[in-house]
């Protein structure tokens, strides 16, 4: 059982009590959390007056525990429900925000498979190969997401340069030091290793193996930080110190076509500098005003509730 706010709890009992008035909740916990680029996704355990359900947040869903009896199942639906939900204006901004970055992490795939079939030293290598390109990848979405304040920007492929550039500027200050130096440190070995990997005669699998999971490992952490970095979003409020910040979403008249995004402090209502984060369709534009939030809570863009399959779903053999 995971730790939960009185917040959390009460959010998750008016979903589900909103989803599924015919039921009492006799018991309720949060057993599992799990973040995603990002996004943290909370999963519950719901006892009800009939039986058990999961409910899964950000976006928020219920599913039943007699279609989903296995948690680490109903958690990989769930996620790729987020992928095949229509298209809505939440999704897209979304898309827009990571999309820099989805190269990274299909590449980043693409080397855990190539580890699993490789068998000789030019395998190896080109191992080697794919986490250089990896890393590459990574200033290349850095320079496409951010306008970098630099005097004479580096050469596209300069990574030490550009590394020094992310990690001087997102984690700038003497209270970053040591968050700077490791990610720097970090970025730059692995930088070192995979050059080595590319070259050796000596190569190993173990060789290839630890190139690719420090590969994985470090973008990981760094392309978390660049995409905080691009939103603007601070570690906490700078006005009262509050870690309760979320994003809000908004049109300005003077710019309609495009969608603009602040961090805002549920505590005491600080907002952030407003960042361009997609271009905004005929739908839109009719929200047009300066900085707003869609829909109160959110609740209503955030869910996708299906009451078939998920609450009636019957075996072939029972129809």
């Amino acid at each position: 059982m995971l730790n939960a706010t009185d917040d959390e709890r009460k959010d998750v009992r008016e979903y589900f009590e909103g989803q599924a008035p015919d039921l009492t909740i006799t018991f309720m916990q949060k057993v599992y959390s799990e973040a995603v680029i990002g996004h943290r996704h909370d999963v519950w355990d719901i006892h009800t007056n009939v039986d058990r359900w999961w409910v899964i947040t950000n976006p928020t869903n219920l599913y039943s525990q007699e279609q989903f009896p296995n948690m680490d199942l109903v958690v990989t639906f769930h996620m790729g429900l987020c992928l095949r939900i229509p298209r809505t204006r939440k999704q897209r901004l979304t898309d827009e925000r990571i999309r820099p970055l989805g190269a990274i992490f299909e590449a980043l795939e693409q080397i855990s498979d190539a580890v699993g079939q490789a068998q000789n030293v030019a395998d190896y290598q080109a191992i080697g190969v794919r986490c250089r390109e990896a890393l590459l990848l990574f200033i290349g979405a850095a320079q496409d997401m951010v306008d970098w304040d630099v005097e004479e920007p580096a050469k596209r492929a300069d990574f030490p340069a550009w590394t020094g550039v992310i990690c001087n500027t997102a984690l700038g200050g003497d209270g970053q030091k040591e968050r700077r130096r490791l990610l720097k440190t970090s970025l730059t070995e692995a930088w070192t290793f995979t050059n080595w990997l590319t070259h050796t005669k000596s190569a190993t699998w173990y060789d290839a193996e630890m190139a690719s999971a420090t590969v994985e490992h470090v973008l990981g952490f760094a392309a978390s930080l660049l995409l905080r970095h691009a939103k603007g979003v601070p570690e906490d409020c700078p006005e009262c110190g509050s870690r309760k910040l979320s994003p809000e979403e908004g049109l300005n008249s003077a710019a309609p076509h495009i969608v603009w995004e602040r961090p805002v402090c549920a505590d005491c209502g600080w907002a952030g500098r407003p960042v361009p984060v997609a271009v905004a369709d005929d739908s839109d534009q009719e929200a047009m005003g300066l900085i707003t939030r869609e829909g109160g809570t959110g609740r209503d863009d955030e869910c996708s509730i299906m009451t078939v399959p998920l609450r009636d779903l019957k075996a072939p053999s029972s129809r």
